[in-house]
């Protein structure tokens, strides 16, 4: 089973109250801004994707500017920071790069909180992040591939299967949605294109000789898939024409994809535990042994390009250097789990996890503390995992 993230275009709605009078508007500015400037840049940075009228305050407030400017100027954001510059035009790239920055350092060299939570009654392989939202995105409903079937769900419970025709839909072995569409890499090599409206398949590609194992989708409608013979493929979603092909001169299979579009990477995980990096204008950068197993999982948080998060069947949570793939840290949990602690769906265990020194060898840890990691998401200096199990960890990072 495949999960991906929908989300409804709603219109907006139409306030019954009429608008505050503009000196009751600045009063709450100003006192927005003074709470505002109590803040560091990476919850400031936090604060400026809460809702538009925050983000328009935060970005475009000329005295926070000056504020942040002069406490930079004085050392007060931290020695780190001290040679960057911050010029009132690039104020929103500012912060984001402070919290990309927070965000790497916390993953790198943060201690670790890991929450131990039932989610599921029966076992969970996949997980998707959105909006601080786990699995449910900001929309209310869920596309899934079962098998040879599209099913949507809704926040209500009711499923609302997708009809396939006969001989045009072999088995689906992943997907990935894009509102409207669902792209599902199948069996036969093929990568079929899906109108969620019409309700009809609107493309069929032909991707690779084998079968397609993985999928991702960038924001310029790329799709990227990964085969069973060990190649990847980049197609465009608009046309369906095959753009270009990476060999990996692995025949052992790709098992997982992603795409970050701020360095023009593409990585891939293999089944026999190899990492690989290609750069769309370059080619191949680089090719390590990550893990002696099957790597299931890679991904890393949006504009971020300098660490790579990848798990696979031994169960250890790595953090790679998305530049030379290099291991920078091994994580697992610190400790034993009792599977009899949780008995209701929701709760919650928290233990914390370690960072494994370089000469430890994997097969000495208990097979407790490292079930294997069947799909993992990146959020701000966090990491979620599942486990083909019905619990889900969420990693956090400080």
């Amino acid at each position: 089973m495949d999960l991906s993230l929908a989300g409804d275009k709603k219109r907006p709605r139409r306030s019954s109250r009429a608008r505050a009078p503009t000196t009751v508007g600045s009063f709450q500015h100003d006192i927005l801004c003074i709470i505002f400037s109590l803040l560091d840049c990476f919850d400031l940075a936090s604060c400026s994707v809460v809702c538009k009228s925050w983000s328009a305050i935060i970005n475009n407030s000329k005295l926070l500017q000056l504020f942040y400017r002069k406490k930079w100027q004085t050392g007060l954001l931290g020695s780190s920071n001290r040679s960057k510059e911050c010029p009132e035009e690039s104020w929103k790239d500012y912060l984001e790069e402070m919290a990309v920055e927070r965000h790497r350092l916390a993953l790198q060299e943060g201690r670790i909180r890991v929450d131990h939570l039932r989610g599921h009654s029966v076992g969970g392989e996949q997980c998707r992040t959105k909006m601080g939202l786990l699995l449910t995105g900001v929309g209310d409903k869920i596309v899934g591939l079962v098998g040879t079937r599209i099913c949507i769900w809704r926040q209500n419970g009711i499923r609302r299967i997708f009809p396939s025709h006969e001989g045009t839909f072999s088995k689906g072995l992943c997907m990935r949605y894009c509102d409207p569409e669902a792209v599902v890499g199948c069996e036969d090599g093929t990568v079929r294109v899906f109108d969620m409206y019409s309700r009809k398949c609107s493309q069929i590609i032909r991707a690779h000789e084998g079968p397609v194992k993985c999928l991702c989708l960038s924001d310029d409608q790329l799709i990227l898939s990964g085969s069973s013979l060990g190649d990847v493929t980049l197609s465009a979603l608009s046309s369906g024409e095959r753009v270009v092909k990476l060999r990996s001169q692995d025949s052992s299979g790709i098992k997982t994809l992603c795409f970050n579009p701020c360095s023009h990477q593409v990585f891939a995980g293999t089944a026999t535990g190899y990492g690989l990096c290609w750069d769309l204008r370059m080619g191949l950068l680089w090719k390590t042994r990550v893990s002696q197993n099957s790597v299931y999982s890679m991904q890393h948080q949006r504009n971020d390009a300098s660490t790579l998060a990848v798990g696979g069947i031994d169960g250890v949570l790595r953090l790679l250097n998305q530049s030379t793939g290099e291991v920078i840290s091994r994580c697992i949990l610190d400790g034993y789990l009792s599977p009899s602690s949780q008995n209701t769906l929701g709760a919650t265990q928290r233990t914390r996890g370690r960072r494994l020194s370089e000469d430890t060898t994997i097969d000495s840890i208990l097979r407790s503390c490292r079930p294997p990691i069947t799909c993992l998401a990146v959020g701000m200096k966090k990491v979620i995992t599942t486990h083909n199990s019905k619990y889900i960890r969420i990693w956090k990072f400080d």
